[in-house]
């Protein structure tokens, strides 16, 4: 169920009506809670109440998954290893948006020299260079394989000619040896 119109609205408990801002896929539903009221957000007798924004609670079809570079994956680990105060690292981890099963995984793969692997490469063929010595191989084969098919035809005609000729009655000059053939 896809919303395309205005946001929901929403009645507060006091009657009041609400807006519920419109997320984009993979947003957070509130990216602005801290864990508590703000000083200037707390009504007070000459300050009425203002319409209270309710996050829309309609789940998205798939979530937008994170994809970290090896770049910033080696840069967070060295920060991580450069804090000394506990509750650093934890500060750390909720600025980044990130959990501590990433730092296991990231300080693993960074012991198995397996970090470097995971940044992107360019797709496609490999444009390798090749001994002069493959090349000359190569090059040598396919000469081989057309001699090959010509000494094919060759013979065919050969063939073809000693048939008309005992069809004819026409004679043939033997050759002289066959051993020179070898």
């Amino acid at each position: 169920m896809k919303e395309t119109g205005s946001p929901k609205m929403m009645t507060s408990p006091k009657g009041k009506v609400a807006e519920a801002p419109e997320r984009r896929p993979g947003e957070r539903s509130e990216p602005g809670r801290s864990g508590g009221a703000s000083a200037n957000k707390l009504a007070t007798p000459d300050k009425p109440c203002q319409p209270m924004l309710v996050p829309n609670p309609e789940v998205l079809e798939k979530p937008i998954r994170r994809r970290f570079t090896a770049d910033y994956k080696l840069r967070i680990l060295k920060e991580v290893d450069d804090l000394s105060e506990s509750g650093q690292i934890g500060a750390l981890l909720r600025r980044e948006g990130l959990y501590s099963s990433n730092l296991t995984t990231w300080r693993k793969q960074r012991e198995n020299g397996t970090i470097e692997a995971l940044s992107p490469k360019k797709r496609g063929r490999k444009n390798h260079r090749q001994d002069p010595l493959i090349q000359e191989n190569v090059q040598l084969r396919r000469q081989n394989e057309r001699l090959a098919r010509r000494l094919k035809k060759a013979e065919a005609i050969i063939d073809f000619q000693k048939k008309i000729s005992e069809i004819l009655g026409i004679p043939l000059s033997q050759p002289e040896s066959e051993e020179n053939d070898l």
